[in-house]
């Protein structure tokens, strides 16, 4: 019998059956492949040009939030220990899945020369050894500068798995840079536009959500200083600040000097069927809650000189083929009473002197949350489809322009009152299903009927999904506003690693 795979199969009668003969080969096989090096290292490279000083991109990488701007939001990853920048010694311990298994990744930063180049290794994770160099090489007389990505790393089980992952792994690698590599160009000139403006102290409640957390970051690495209003108290976080939405900050002293408050915090409008109950605790969560904050605010001796709050346009209900801009009227129905009550309510706080923007959220998209994480699964394994009969009318945005748009109300102290934060180019429901489908290179022809949705769903069904809403950002594009994706395809492209 076979004693181990390492060892060859040796049989008396394995002359007699193919089954035996075939065994032997194998065993053959495998010794043979045994003596080969236990890695073979490999090589990766990637560049990128940016229109910044080196410098200014070796800031970037080592300030807080830099990785969070750069995981894939494709991939299921969850930082789980991070310590604060990249000298050497530093940590970050990540859990992420590959395929169906879990599995944890350390990497030690080892060397650290500003602003020329720092290393990463793995200390713990999937591969054999791996080699992170990040080198900023100047160009143009030091204006602008060329990041390389230099990767040397060996896969586990030597040859066997250079063989059978060695291609899955290089394709993977092209798409995480070539995602890295556009986060940080784009982030980076957008900070750079701003470069000439005094950097700011943010505060964000709902910080650790889809969006405040993405916004937190951006911020951060733009050399602002972020301020986390949470609901339970953290001790040893200097960052963080405790509020209770029911009745507002208790301390307001450690918000004296803050430039501006950004209030995402709310229950999930999609959380579940909308019952009385239900409703009533989405209206505490938003209208009492806004309330109870401008409260706080307004009793500080210097008030924030902004205050931002995450509306949606639900506020205009269902308005079929009509475009809508911020002086449309509000609409129908729960959502757009909602908004309306919502947005009232931070208006007490304009008394105070504080500039206050109402943004109404379009559909935010991004792979790690919200309505696109929702529909993946379904695509991916090519059952989806458009929602009813699809004509209705979609207003997306990326995540990515959500916090670029935020930080530009920030800073243009001319932005007041109601801002679509829509991309500018909407569509029909049934044309998006089309679009993420061709993206996926999956069909996506299978529809959720318009009685289906409303048995799971009852009402939300009508007024979330079903309702058609032509909206369109004027407030942001008579400012000059640069989407960073305004065509649909491109934006699920990036956000996927589906980049041509």
């Amino acid at each position: 019998m076979v004693r181990s795979l390492g060892m060859p199969y040796h049989c008396p009668w394995a002359h007699r059956t193919k089954w035996q003969r075939w065994m032997n080969r194998l065993s053959r096989a495998v010794a043979r492949f045994g003596r080969f090096p236990v890695a073979v290292t490999e090589q990766y490279q990637r560049q990128v040009d940016l229109d910044v000083s080196p410098e200014e991109a070796f800031e970037w990488h080592q300030r807080p939030g830099a990785l969070v701007r750069l995981l894939p939001p494709w991939q299921r990853v969850r930082i789980l220990e991070q310590s604060e920048g990249i000298e050497p010694g530093a940590r970050v311990q990540l859990r992420l899945r590959l395929g169906p298994l879990p599995c944890r990744w350390e990497a030690v930063h080892r060397e650290c020369e500003p602003p020329r180049r720092f290393v990463d290794e793995q200390a713990r994770g999937p591969f054999h050894h791996w080699r992170h160099e990040h080198l900023f090489e100047s160009i143009a007389q030091g204006q602008r500068c060329r990041l390389t990505d230099a990767i040397a790393y060996g896969l586990r089980a030597g040859t066997l798995g250079r063989l059978a992952a060695g291609r899955c792994v290089r394709k993977t690698l092209d798409r995480i840079f070539a995602y890295r590599h556009r986060v940080t160009a784009a982030d980076l000139a957008m900070h750079a536009a701003w470069r000439d403006r005094p950097r700011l102290t943010v505060a964000i409640t709902g910080a650790s959500g889809l969006i405040g957390r993405q916004l937190a970051a951006v911020l951060t690495t733009g050399g602002h200083r972020v301020i986390r209003l949470v609901r339970r108290a953290e001790p040893e976080a200097e960052d963080a600040i405790v509020w209770d939405p029911q009745s507002g900050v208790p301390d307001t002293s450690r918000l004296e000097g803050v430039d501006a408050m950004v209030h995402l915090a709310g229950e999930n409008i999609a959380a579940r069927r909308w019952t009385v109950k239900q409703r009533e605790r989405l209206r505490e969560s938003r209208v009492t809650a806004t309330m109870k904050l401008c409260e706080s605010l307004a009793a500080m001796t210097h008030p924030p000189g902004v205050l931002i709050t995450a509306s949606a346009i639900g506020f205009y209900g269902d308005r079929g083929e009509q475009w809508l801009d911020e002086s449309a009227e509000p609409g129908q129905g729960f959502l757009a009473e909602l908004g309306h009550d919502w947005e009232q309510a931070a208006r007490g706080l304009a008394g105070a002197g504080t500039r206050v923007v109402n943004t109404r959220l379009g559909v935010v998209l991004t792979p790690a949350g919200g309505a696109l994480g929702k529909m993946l699964p379904a695509f991916r394994a090519g059952m989806g489809g458009p929602l009813g009969s699809g004509r209705q009318w979609m207003s997306w945005v990326s995540i990515d322009d959500v916090c670029a748009a935020m930080l530009h109300i920030m800073m243009d102290q001319s932005v007041e009152g109601p801002v679509n934060l829509v991309a500018p180019e909407p569509v029909r429901q049934r044309d998006f299903a089309k679009t993420l489908g061709r993206v996926l290179r999956r069909p996506a022809f299978a529809p959720a009927p318009a009685f289906v949705l409303r048995l799971a769903l009852g009402r939300m069904a009508d007024e979330a999904l079903l309702a058609s809403a032509r909206v369109r950002p004027a407030q942001l594009e008579q400012r000059r506003f640069a989407f960073r994706h305004a065509d649909l395809e491109q934006a699920l492209g990036h956000m996927l690693g589906r980049m041509a």
